[in-house]
C-alpha cells in the first residue's frame, strides 16, 4: 500500500511549491536593473535586511522620495484632466523610452505652467463673476429707483485698471470700488445695493431688520442666470436686493451684515443715462474677459490633452521605478560597499529562470563582475505558494481566508472546489433557481475581459472575484433540485410516471389519501406524487436530516484521513499510532455506526427507530433490541463498539506526552557537559536547535495540549456531527420560503379574473424570488457552507499557520501603492 502511495504523481495544489532560500550577492551598477528583471519575472520574494532602520536611514531613500513626488504630480495631472471631462489615452502612443530624470524635468515643467494657467484663469474668472454681479445688479436695482436728483447717494464712475499679461485682461476688483471714502449727505434717504445667494436671503433680510430695529426698506429680485461658484465650479442661484436706509449709522450695520453674509455690494448711480453708459462699460468688458477665459480654457485643455497621451506610461513607469528603489532598501552593502547583498525565497522550479534573468541583467548593464546566486539553510519556515489558475484562485482565497497552509501541509482547496458548492446546493437545492445562478455566472464569465480592466465597486468585485465559485455553486444547485424534483417549489415529471396512482376511481382527494405504489420507484430524485401530500414534510424531513448525516460523517472522516498523509509526509509516526488511529475509530465506532444503520433501514426498508437504537447503545448497551434490531449480532457488535469508543479516549490522551518525554530524554542523555572552548558556540545556537529545544521542554504543557487536544476531538465529534444538520435545516427553509412565495401570492394572485392584480402579483413574485431566494438565501447557504468548511473538516487536519509567498512582482503593483 505504501509503495503505492509512494507511486502515485503529485498533485500541483496538494502541496504548496518547494522553496528554496537564496543569497545574491550584486554589483552595484547592474543592481538596479537586476531588481527590474526580478520585476518582471515575479517570482523572488525579498528578506528585508534592513529591518532596524527606518525608512529615512536607508540607502535609496532619496530616489524614493523623488519617486513619490513624481506620483503626486501625475495624480495632480490625472484629478485635473478628470474635473476638464477629458479622457486620459488608455492605450499611449508610442514614445521612446525617458530616462527617470528626464522624466521629473518634463513633470516640474507641466506642473509650472499648469499651476499658473490655473491662478490666471481663478483670477480671471473672479472678475467676470464681480462684472456679471455688477451687470445683473445694474439691471435689476434700477427698477427699484424712482429718477430724483435730490438723493444723496454716493455717486461714482467705474474706474479702469487695465493691465496686459499674455493676452489676459483683467479688471481691479469692484468690491474694493465700494469700500472707498465718497460723497455723502447726513440727511435724506440712502441706499446699498448688492447681490446675495438665494438660500441666505431671509436670514439675510431678518438681520437686517433687528438691526436697523425696522428703519429700513428691503426690495428683492431674483437674478436671471446663475453664477458659478469660484471655490467650488458650482452653479449657484442669487438674488439681487436694495437696501433702503437713513444715517450713517445705519449704512455701517448693514454694510457689516453684508460682509458677514457674504454678499457682494455694488455701487449703482441713480441717473439712468450713467446706469446705461456703466451697463455698456461692463458688457463691453464681460465680452473681452470671456474671450479670454475660453482662451485659456482650450490653452489649458491642450496642455492637459498632452499630458493625458502619455500619463498612463508614466504612471507605470514610476510605480515600477518606485517598487524597484524599495526594494533595493530591503539589501545591504557589504563591507566594500561594491556590491549589494540580498536574500530571500524562491520556489526550487524557479531557481534557472532567475539565474537567466541575472545573467541578462549582468550582460545589459555591462558589468565586469557577474552576480552570485546560491542556496543557503534557513531557520525559519519557508513561505506557502501554491500555483493557481482563474478557476482554482477562488477557492484559495476560501481557504486562506481562515489561515494560510503551513509550508508543504495538504492543502483543503483540492478537494474544496467539489465540496464547497456542493455542500451549498444541498441547502440551496432548486433547479430554477440554479439556472438563475448560472445565468449570472455566464453573464461574469462572457463579459470577463472587459471587466477584468474596469474599476469595479467592492460588491461587483467580489462577484466577479468569485464568477466560476458561482458557476459550480450553479450546477450543483441544479443538480441537487433536479434530486429534490423543485422548479421554483414546483414538481415536475421529468423522468417518466410517478410510482404512485389512486387506490380506486373514486379517489377524489389523490393528493392528500388513497394513493398506492404500483411501479417501480421514481428512477432519479423524489417522486412527485410526495408534494402536496399529507406525509410530504415528515417524508423530506427524514430524508434531507439522514442525508445530512451521512455527508457529514463522510466529510469528518476525509478530514482525519488528510491527518494521515499530513502525518506520513512530515515522518510523524506518532501522530499516525496514536492521533489518527484513536480518531477515526471514536468517530466511526459512534458516527460512522449510525450511518451504517441509515444506510441499511433504506436499503431494507426497516421501521425500526435508531433514536432508540443510538441513546440506548449508551443507557443499555446489553438489553434486547427487539423491533429495532436491524441485521443479526447488532447488539454484541454496538457493544463492541461501544468499548473501541471509550479506549480511543485514553488511547488519544496518554500516550503521546509520555513517548515525547521519553524520546526527548533518551536524545539529549549525556549532553549536559559540551566541550571545552564551546561557549562562543552557545552564544550563536540557532533557534530552533536541538538544545534550545532541550531547555524549553516543558512536559506539563505538552500534557495540557494534548489533554485539549482530545477533549476538542472527543466533544466536536458530537457537536460537529449536530452542526451538518444545517444542511437538512436550510434546505428545508428554502423549499419552504419557495412553496410559500408560489402558493400564496402567484397562485393566489393567479385565482383572482383581474390582469392588474395578476401583474402585482406576479412582480411580487418575482421580486421576493430576486431579493430574499436568490440573494439573501444564496449569501446564507455561502456562509453556512463556509463554516461546515472552516470548523468542521478543516480543524481535522489542517494547522493554517503560515505566511503566503509574496514575490517582487510588477504585475502585483497597483494603483494605491502610488
Amino acid at each position: 500500500m505504501e509503495r503505492f502511495i509512494e507511486n502515485l504523481p503529485p498533485m500541483d495544489l496538494m502541496r504548496s511549491e518547494k522553496m528554496t532560500f537564496v543569497q545574491l550577492i550584486i554589483p552595484v551598477e547592474s543592481a538596479h536593473r537586476a531588481v527590474s528583471y526580478l520585476g518582471e519575472l515575479g517570482l523572488l520574494q525579498f528578506r528585508d535586511l534592513n529591518a532596524d532602520k527606518s525608512p529615512f536611514q536607508r540607502t535609496f531613500a532619496n530616489q524614493v522620495k523623488r519617486c513619490a513626488e513624481m506620483s503626486r504630480k501625475l495624480r495632480f495631472f490625472k484629478d485635473q484632466i478628470t474635473k476638464a471631462s477629458l479622457l486620459s489615452s488608455m492605450r499611449p502612443v508610442m514614445q521612446p523610452d525617458i530616462e527617470l530624470e528626464d522624466l521629473e524635468i518634463q513633470l516640474a515643467e507641466h506642473e509650472h505652467e499648469l499651476i499658473e494657467t490655473n491662478s490666471n484663469s481663478e483670477k480671471l474668472r473672479q472678475s467676470y463673476n464681480e462684472l456679471l454681479e455688477f451687470k445683473i445688479v445694474l439691471q435689476k436695482a434700477g427698477g427699484f429707483l424712482v429718477t430724483s436728483g435730490s438723493h444723496a447717494v454716493s455717486e461714482r464712475e467705474l474706474d479702469e485698471n487695465v493691465y496686459s499679461n499674455d493676452d489676459y485682461v483683467e479688471t481691479a476688483s469692484l468690491i474694493e470700488e465700494e469700500m472707498r471714502p465718497g460723497r455723502s449727505d447726513q440727511s435724506g434717504l440712502r441706499f446699498i445695493s448688492g447681490i446675495i445667494c438665494q438660500s441666505k436671503v431671509l436670514r439675510f433680510e431678518r438681520m437686517l431688520f433687528r438691526a436697523t430695529r425696522g428703519n429700513m426698506l428691503f426690495n428683492q429680485a431674483p437674478a436671471d442666470e446663475d453664477i458659478m461658484d469660484p471655490i467650488s465650479s458650482e452653479m449657484v442661484e442669487k438674488t439681487v436686493f436694495v437696501v433702503f436706509f437713513s444715517g450713517e449709522q445705519a449704512r455701517t450695520k448693514i454694510l457689516k451684515i453684508c460682509e458677514a453674509f457674504g454678499a457682494n455690494c455694488y455701487p449703482v448711480p441713480e441717473d439712468i443715462t450713467k446706469q446705461r453708459q456703466i451697463t455698456r462699460e461692463v458688457s463691453l468688458r464681460l465680452a473681452d474677459l470671456e474671450a479670454t477665459l475660453d482662451a485659456g480654457i482650450r490653452h489649458r485643455n491642450k496642455a492637459l490633452t498632452s499630458v493625458g497621451m502619455h500619463l498612463l506610461k508614466w504612471m507605470n513607469m514610476v510605480r515600477r521605478e518606485k517598487a524597484v528603489y524599495d526594494t533595493l532598501n530591503m539589501l545591504n552593502f557589504d563591507v566594500t560597499k561594491k556590491c549589494l547583498v540580498g536574500e530571500g525565497w524562491c520556489p526550487i522550479f524557479a531557481k534557472t529562470q532567475i539565474q537567466a534573468a541575472l545573467q541578462r541583467a549582468t550582460f545589459d548593464s555591462n558589468s565586469q563582475v557577474g552576480i552570485i546566486f546560491h542556496v543557503m539553510d534557513a531557520v525559519e519556515s519557508p513561505p506557502t505558494y501554491f500555483r493557481t489558475n482563474k478557476l482554482t484562485n477562488a477557492f484559495q482565497e476560501i481557504v486562506d481566508a481562515y489561515g494560510v497552509a503551513r509550508y508543504q501541509e495538504v492543502n483543503p482547496a483540492v478537494y474544496t472546489v467539489i465540496t464547497f458548492p456542493f455542500l451549498f446546493a444541498v441547502m440551496f437545492g432548486d433547479w430554477g433557481h440554479g439556472i438563475c445562478l448560472l445565468l449570472g455566472a455566464l453573464v461574469l464569465i462572457a463579459r470577463e475581459s472587459k471587466l477584468s480592466t474596469q474599476k469595479l465597486g467592492s460588491f461587483m468585485e467580489m462577484l466577479y472575484g468569485g464568477r466560476y465559485v458561482l458557476l459550480l455553486m450553479s450546477l450543483f444547485s441544479i443538480y441537487c433540485g433536479l434530486i429534490y424534483n423543485e422548479f421554483f417549489s414546483v414538481p415536475y415529471h421529468i423522468f417518466g410516471g410517478s410510482a404512485y396512482k389512486c387506490r380506486d376511481t373514486t379517489c377524489s382527494d389523490a393528493n392528500t389519501a388513497g394513493l398506492v405504489k404500483y411501479q417501480d420507484p421514481y428512477p432519479f430524485g423524489v417522486d412527485p406524487s410526495w408534494r402536496g401530500s399529507r406525509t410530504e414534510l415528515p417524508f423530506l424531513n427524514s430524508l434531507k436530516m439522514k442525508m445530512s448525516i451521512l455527508l457529514g460523517v463522510a466529510q469528518m472522516n476525509l478530514g482525519i484521513i488528510l491527518s494521515y498523509f499530513n502525518a506520513r509526509f512530515f515522518g510523524s509516526s506518532l501522530d499516525i499510532r496514536y492521533q489518527f488511529v484513536p480518531q477515526v475509530i471514536f468517530l466511526n465506532s459512534l458516527f460512522g455506526y449510525l450511518s451504517l444503520l441509515i444506510i441499511i433501514k433504506w436499503c431494507t426498508g426497516s421501521q425500526a427507530d435508531l433514536y432508540h437504537v443510538m441513546i440506548y447503545m449508551f443507557l443499555s448497551p446489553t438489553d434486547n433490541l427487539g423491533e429495532n434490531q436491524l441485521f443479526w449480532g447488532q447488539r454484541p457488535l454496538q457493544i463492541i463498539l461501544l468499548l473501541l469508543a471509550f479506549i480511543a479516549v485514553p488511547w488519544m490522551l496518554f500516550p503521546k506526552p509520555f513517548i515525547l518525554k521519553r524520546l526527548h530524554t533518551e536524545r539529549f542523555q549525556g549532553r549536559s557537559y559540551g566541550m571545552l572552548g564551546t561557549s562562543e558556540m552557545e552564544l550563536d545556537v540557532e533557534p530552533d536547535s536541538a538544545r534550545q529545544h532541550h531547555e524549553e521542554f516543558n512536559f506539563s504543557e505538552v500534557f495540557v495540549h494534548q489533554m485539549i487536544h482530545s477533549i476538542e476531538f472527543v466533544l466536536g465529534a458530537v457537536s460537529n456531527t449536530a452542526s451538518y444538520l444545517r444542511l437538512w435545516a436550510l434546505s428545508l427553509a428554502h423549499s419552504e420560503l419557495s412553496t410559500v412565495f408560489y402558493e400564496k401570492v402567484l397562485l393566489l394572485a393567479w385565482g383572482y379574473d383581474n390582469i392588474v392584480i395578476r401583474l402585482v402579483g406576479l412582480a411580487v413574485f418575482a421580486f421576493a424570488t430576486a431579493f430574499i431566494l436568490l440573494m439573501m438565501e444564496t449569501l446564507s447557504a455561502f456562509l453556512h457552507a463556509l463554516r461546515l468548511h472552516w470548523v468542521e473538516f478543516q480543524n481535522k487536519f489542517y494547522h493554517g499557520d503560515g505566511y503566503k509567498f509574496r514575490p517582487f512582482s510588477f504585475a502585483s503593483l497597483t494603483e494605491d501603492e502610488d
